[in-house]
């Protein structure tokens, strides 16, 4: 899948948790949800990104969440 779409549709995951009131429970959901609703190919694709200029195009929550998915 197209990397940018990836990236889009992570960030409208990440704004959505990102309203919740507790940070450490929003990125936990957010690793959750791309855990159990995306391919592992696209899971794999977008935590390539850390670690590169590119993950700057990345919420932090988002960010956060993927490490926790294991990218870093």
């Amino acid at each position: 899948m197209n990397l940018a779409t990836l990236v889009k549709m992570a960030n409208q995951i990440g704004a959505f948790f990102e309203a919740m009131p507790d940070r450490e429970q929003a990125i936990k959901d957010i690793a959750n949800h791309l855990r159990r609703t995306w391919d592992p190919r696209m899971r794999t694709q977008l935590i390539a990104i850390l670690g590169t200029p590119a993950e700057q195009e990345l919420k932090p929550v988002v960010r956060d969440a993927l490490r926790e998915l294991g990218g870093a």
